[in-house]
């Protein structure tokens, strides 16, 4: 099927250590991480194209919500999902 890429172990170990260091800028500029996020936030977060964020959707894996035209994510559900997969890669190992 056209569009659909594969998140390799490395690929999420990569996105995690992306996404702690963007975190830790986010915390030492004294900003508090923005709850919801539109599309575009999440992508440059954590480096994904649209293919991959729209995967994430049609999955389940992200949840989302549509207001109107533009698509929002929790913050909260993008940490439980770098949690879940920090789970999967030790159960791995």
């Amino acid at each position: 099927m056209a569009g659909i890429e594969i998140a390799t172990k490395q690929d999420l170990i990569e996105m995690e250590e992306r996404l702690i260091r963007e975190m830790r800028k986010s915390n030492q500029s004294g900003e508090e991480p923005k709850r919801l996020l539109k599309s575009y936030q999440v992508k440059n977060l954590l480096k994904i194209s649209p293919g991959t964020l729209q995967n994430l959707r049609v999955n389940g894996t992200l949840p989302f919500t549509r207001v109107g035209g533009i698509i929002y994510y929790k913050y909260e559900d993008i940490m439980k999902i770098f949690e879940q997969a920090k789970e999967k890669i030790k159960a791995g190992q």
